[in-house]
Order: C-alpha cells, then structure tokens, then sequence
C-alpha cells in the first residue's frame, strides 16, 4: 500500500504525512512544475505542467489497495476504477456509491457556470482546525480499514 496525493494547493500534506509516517506507509506527493513541494519523509514527484498532468500521472501509478487523497473528483473516479482508495482533502470518502452524484454535480456545477453572465464565484471559506481535525480522523480510519482488507 502507498498513499498518493494531488499535491498542488493541497493544505492537509502535513496531515497525510505524519499519519502515513505513524503507520509506516510510504507517501508520494505529485506536483506541476509550477509549485515546490519539499518533504523530508515524502517522495516528490514533479510533472510537467500540462492541464491534468499531474492527475494523469497519478492514475498511472496508483494500484490496487494504494489510497488517493485528491479534491478532483474524476481523479478520485478514476482510482476507484483502479480498486484504490479516494479521499478528498474535506476527509469525505469517494465511494462507487457516491462518486456518479459527486461527478454529475460537478457536471451541473460546471455548465450552470458556463452560461451565467455572472463572473465573480466566492473561494472556498478558510480552513479550520475542525476542517484539519477531521481530515485526520477520517483519514487515519481509512488507512487502517485499507491496510486490515488489504492484508497488509
């Protein structure tokens, strides 16, 4: 089992890190040439800077059994596809039971986007310690229940 994480904007590496570090698995962390990660416990990897690079390559080199921690739900998608596991940054399990509704959301999302005239969409709200909080908690129970079905 590895943990691999979309890396670019993503605020719960630290999290990730000391988690994966407590149980002993391995983490790599993928970035665009655009940002610089640094880990002294993590693998970086850095992939050019095309649009999906990153998530491309992530899907590449996942398995069966690895976990995935990314905020894009068709990279989540595309590791359940694989047999991994998908977290987003939130600490919200990507299920086969959820990940058609979290994709045609996006989909709505999207083209509700597109044909408004209205340009200006509020960011996320600032991250809490409760958001950090349980991030941890839930991701902490997946890799365990990961590493117990996997037999590792």
């Amino acid at each position: 089992m590895q943990i691999f994480v979309d890396a670019d904007a993503c605020p719960v590496v630290a999290i990730i890190e000391k988690i994966a570090k407590d149980n002993s698995v391995p983490v790599m962390l993928l970035c665009d040439t655009n940002h610089v990660l640094s880990s002294t416990y993590s693998k970086v990897v850095v992939v050019g800077a095309g649009a999906d690079a990153v998530d491309y390559k992530l899907i590449s080199i996942c398995h069966k059994g690895d976990i995935v921690v990314s905020q894009d739900y068709g990279v989540a998608a595309m590791a359940l596809g694989k047999g991994a596991y998908a977290i987003h940054q939130s600490g919200k399990w990507h299920t086969d039971d959820n990940i058609d509704q979290m994709l045609m959301e996006r989909h709505l999302s999207k083209k509700a986007r597109r044909s408004s005239r209205k340009c200006h969409v509020k960011g996320p709200k600032k991250r809490t310690e409760e958001d950090d909080e349980r991030f941890a908690q839930s991701f902490e129970k997946m890799l365990l229940m990961a590493r117990e079905k996997e037999g590792r």
